[in-house]
């Protein structure tokens, strides 16, 4: 994300929480006006989401703005939104996935589908920097700071209250970056996450039809947003509606999915074929 856009999304959450303040609300208070969730007014106050007009409407609604303060903050969202997505002048930043390492640390429950790369949560620390590194303009230190936070973020998959689902296409499997030995111990990851008893993993296997096309991937945290990877950044969804067709979609891919003792049996089948690529590679 580009340093204009951040400034410009930091103006905007200050610029609100200022007229909360001035209203006299709590955000708990102008969320449940408004009918968002909490946390997403926590995000954008903070500068960490980008809302929706209609998201931001509801705020201003609930504010009791003004025509002319409503412009106003409309035309801060404006701005955010003319802003540069990437900072092509500096390689300060990893800029894939950033903001959904941010978001999943707030959530309670986290539902992953993902059609070609693995979901950020399951991802070794050398699967996530070929990750990072396919990121634009983006310096190996960088890199390293966003694997460094990824790996902290999956901490979370073990904290007592936190229920995680994902359900991946055998195309994830098999698509792997670097070496065969890489996604072997990649997918030796994924058989001790499976076990765990706080997550569901599931696999679509290549003999199953999709129940929908997948055109991209995406992660549901809480039943509050929907965030979308892809290869410049991510796109946070909190618009109700889109979230509710998210979460549609995902069941669909859930119900076709095999999970437990088939999907272990597939992970195995994958392994297998991996060292036997390695071991042709090292002939």
């Amino acid at each position: 994300m580009g340093s204009e856009r951040r400034e410009q999304m930091k103006a905007l959450g200050a610029r609100l929480r200022g007229l909360r303040a001035d209203a006299g609300l709590t955000g708990a208070v102008l969320a449940q006006r408004a009918a968002v969730g909490q946390p997403t007014v926590s995000k954008v106050e903070n500068g960490r989401m980008v809302p929706s007009a209609d998201v931001l409407g509801r705020l201003s609604r609930a504010l009791g703005l003004d025509e002319v303060t409503s412009r106003e903050v409309h035309d801060l969202l404006g701005a955010v939104e003319a802003a540069p997505d990437v900072d092509e002048a500096s390689d300060d930043m990893a800029s894939v996935g950033v903001v959904l390492d941010d978001v999943v640390r707030s959530a309670r429950l986290i539902r992953s589908f993902q059609c070609v790369v693995l979901p950020a949560m399951l991802q070794s620390a050398e699967y996530a920097r070929h990750v990072f590194g396919s990121a634009p303009n983006v310096s190996p230190e960088a890199v390293g700071r966003a694997v460094a936070t990824r790996v902290e973020r999956q901490s979370l998959l073990y904290e007592p209250g936190r229920e995680s689902v994902f359900v991946l296409t055998e195309g994830v499997l098999r698509t792997w970056p670097g070496s065969p030995a890489l996604m072997l111990a990649q997918v030796d990851r994924l058989l001790a996450v499976e076990s765990l008893s706080s997550v569901r993993l599931g696999v679509i296997p290549w003999r199953r039809p999709v129940p929908v096309m997948p055109r991209h991937g995406f992660t549901l945290c809480d039943r509050e947003t929907a965030i979308v990877e892809s290869f410049r950044g991510e796109r946070v969804v909190d618009d109700s509606t889109e979230v509710a067709a998210y979460e549609d979609t995902f069941s669909r891919f859930e119900d076709a999915a095999v999970f437990g003792s088939e999907a272990r049996e597939l992970f195995l089948q994958v392994m297998a074929d991996l060292r036997d690529l390695d071991a042709s590679a090292t002939r």
